[in-house]
């Protein structure tokens, strides 16, 4: 088959196409380009340089540099940093600060004898030497209160350290070795935490009235409060073993209690001092409602909880024989939640809602 397209036309079309073939590479060939700021690459087109900050405007290594005159730190020491500029911190902590020596010293505040009533002075007002008046009984109300302190306070805080224990130990066992044991601490955790601590102490109390120590209240709340400390150290031990120091730990040769006791329950203690802080009012509480419904303290301990019971029929009456020792208990419980919400925002900064 023969083409229609003469010769010379083809020929005169190589030509021109060789022709501008040197135009069309000068057009392509790149452009100097000159930028303030910027540093054109070797093969760079037209609006494809680089911007190049000059070295005076991005000082680097004083952003990166490490003082290395700053004193070490760690998270507890960083934890009281926030703390002391806390004011939530510093008014729970003076307000807890005058309970403990009201609790420890009552005898800076009154001089009477908590025990010592008269009857001829029954529901008189407030006097010198007695601020708050007498009771149904003839007793100064105002010394009770002072006495109450540390009844109440004790109770509050040997439970909490008690509960704290158990729940701890339970939970860093169950989080740290796993398997069959998780599974059957896990499970003992779930039965105890269905019973309500309210009602499971009643039942108990009930069952031992004959006795009636202060060990008894505060073995009973041990008993039914171990459980949600448990679960927050569980959680916080199954976080802490996977972390690098215990990797590096077992490699040189520890031992897995010794990784436990020694690096991981320290490293887990952050949410469990922030429970039990926050539960040491409930537990102040809880004592103060077994007293108030007389399975609690016996009558012949001077409580918070007793006096209000023994004050509720005079509510109309005489309302300030009530009021007094509820007051206490109430502020009492608030300074230690005030507490706890400023250790919590301390130890656990995510938590923070502002």
């Amino acid at each position: 088959m023969t083409s229609d397209i003469p010769a010379g036309t083809e020929a005169n079309g190589t030509e021109a196409r060789r022709a501008a073939a040197p135009e069309t590479e000068a057009h392509a060939a790149p452009m100097p380009v000159a930028v303030s700021g910027a540093a054109a690459l070797p093969d760079a087109l037209p609006g494809q340089e680089r911007y190049v900050a000059p070295v005076e405007e991005t000082p680097l290594q004083a952003v990166d540099s490490l003082d290395e005159s700053a004193p070490a730190t760690n998270m507890w020491a960083s934890a009281w940093r926030t703390l002391r500029r806390n004011p939530l911190f510093i008014v729970s902590a003076l307000l807890i600060l005058f309970i403990l020596v009201a609790a420890l010293f009552p005898g800076l505040f009154t001089r009477q004898d908590p025990n010592y009533c008269n009857l001829d002075r029954s529901l008189d007002p407030g006097s010198a030497g007695h601020p708050f008046g007498f009771d149904l009984q003839g007793c100064d109300i105002y010394t009770r209160v002072v006495y109450g302190t540390r009844t109440s306070l004790s109770v509050g805080v040997l439970a909490t350290l008690l509960v704290v224990l158990i729940g701890s130990l339970v939970g860093a066992i169950a989080g740290f070795f796993g398997g069959w044991i998780d599974a059957v601490l896990s499970r003992l955790t779930d039965i105890f935490l269905a019973l309500p601590i309210l009602l499971g102490a009643i039942v108990v109390l009930q069952m031992f009235r004959t006795n009636g120590s202060i060990w008894k209240i505060i073995l009973v709340m041990a008993l039914f409060g171990w459980v949600s400390v448990a679960r927050i150290a569980r959680g916080a031990v199954m976080e802490a073993k996977n972390l690098e120091f215990n990797t590096a730990s077992t490699a040189v040769g520890s031992t897995p209690m010794r990784n436990l006791f020694r690096h991981i329950i320290p490293n887990s203690l952050a949410p469990i001092i922030v429970v039990g802080t926050t539960s040491l009012g409930s537990y102040i509480v809880l004592e103060a409602t077994l007293s108030f419904l007389g399975i609690g303290l016996p009558t012949t301990t001077v409580s918070w909880g007793g006096d209000i019971s023994n004050a509720q029929s005079m509510l109309r009456t005489d309302p300030m024989v009530l009021f007094y020792p509820s007051a206490a208990l109430a502020i009492t419980v608030l300074a230690f939640i005030m507490m706890g919400d400023a250790v919590k925002d301390a130890l656990d900064p995510k938590s923070r809602t502002a």
